[in-house]
């Protein structure tokens, strides 16, 4: 309830500075224009996560991809290693602001920002979600991980859903939330259909008719822009939105693109799967689809009242769910290499 009210008392707050400082003089107006909002929000977040013991850092995995992490800065071995990926609808910072104050104090965090997304980049054209999660992994590597538990929201579930499933040997638990992986080509027509427009227009919003399209779809117990103006919704879309545009466009598409498959590779660790029972983008049927084909290993938890976006309608009972699974393993002597 705490994070409910802060996420309605935030929403208040940049509007009401977005509605002022529009009525102020055309100088105030064109630091608007320039971001100013938005880079002072991202720096504040940064200094949270700093706060909070973790630290940025970048890892080379060669001359053509960079992948970006916030870590724990002081990693205790007495704790489990665990991975939070990310969503569509932003960066690392922005999706785990809820998550990461209480999990840093039972884990050492690795928090990636995916490819074409924060700091993370390539020059190589695959836009797989294997590639990303190679990339994910090899970054892990490179910070001298061994072993870890993930979790994966959304999009970034595909990504978990790969890790899990093509290094069995690094990820010893997986939890996926709010994902699309085991669609049937039936269920995949079906539900693109009921969205009532193209994807890539909502999951990528060019104007603020779409920005609110996309977080009512996501957002189930309140409106986090019902007090923005459309023109401050604008600038956050120029200022957020437009980095990476085309590379974002081409992850969409390759996703789409694929063969819908219910009959998708097994992970061989235990599983956790988190919905939503008012999801919208990805309806919780397919949550059961899934715990049946993955079979007993697999655990399924639906959080009611809760849409697509579990990080922002119901965090506190993700934190517990996330935390409550991903200690279930016991620690292995060579989490870290």
């Amino acid at each position: 309830m705490a994070s409910l009210h802060l996420w309605r008392l935030l929403s208040l707050y940049i509007s009401s500075i977005a509605a002022v400082l529009r009525r102020a003089s055309p100088a105030l107006s064109r630091l608007i224009r320039c971001s100013i909002i938005v880079t002072l929000i991202e720096s504040c977040l940064s200094l949270y996560f700093i706060f909070l013991g973790l630290s940025p850092t970048t890892v080379e995995l060669d001359d053509h991809t960079t992948v970006h992490f916030w870590t724990s800065a002081h990693r205790r071995f007495s704790r489990p290693n665990l991975v939070l990926v990310h969503g569509f609808g932003g960066n690392s910072r922005w999706q785990f602001l809820q998550l990461v104050g209480p999990l840093s104090r039972s884990f050492n965090l690795y928090v990636p920002d995916l490819l074409f997304f924060g700091k993370s980049h390539t020059f190589r054209r695959n836009r797989s979600e294997g590639f990303q999660a190679r990339c994910v992994v090899e970054g892990l590597r490179g910070l001298g991980v061994g072993r870890c538990r993930v979790f994966g929201i959304s999009y970034g579930g595909y990504v978990a859903y790969r890790m899990a499933e093509m290094w069995p040997e690094v990820v010893e638990r997986v939890a996926i939330a709010s994902c699309g992986i085991g669609y049937t080509e039936e269920q995949k027509r079906e539900h693109l259909g009921k969205l009532g427009r193209s994807v890539t227009e909502i999951f990528l919003p060019e104007s603020p008719k779409n920005l609110r399209r996309l977080l009512n779809l996501s957002i189930y117990k309140f409106d986090p822009l019902k007090w923005a103006p459309d023109f401050f919704l604008q600038h956050l879309i120029d200022a957020m939105l437009k980095d990476y545009r085309k590379e974002k466009l081409e992850l969409l598409e390759h996703l789409l693109a694929q063969k819908a498959d219910p009959d998708i590779p097994i992970p061989p660790q235990e599983t956790m799967l988190i919905w939503g029972d008012k999801d919208d983008v990805f309806p919780p049927l397919l949550a059961f689809q899934l715990q049946r084909h993955f079979g007993p290993k697999t655990k399924l938890e639906i959080i009611k009242d809760t849409g697509h976006a579990l990080n922002i309608d119901s965090p506190a009972r993700l934190y517990e769910l996330i935390e409550s699974f991903s200690l279930g393993c016991s620690n292995s002597k060579d989490d870290d290499i």
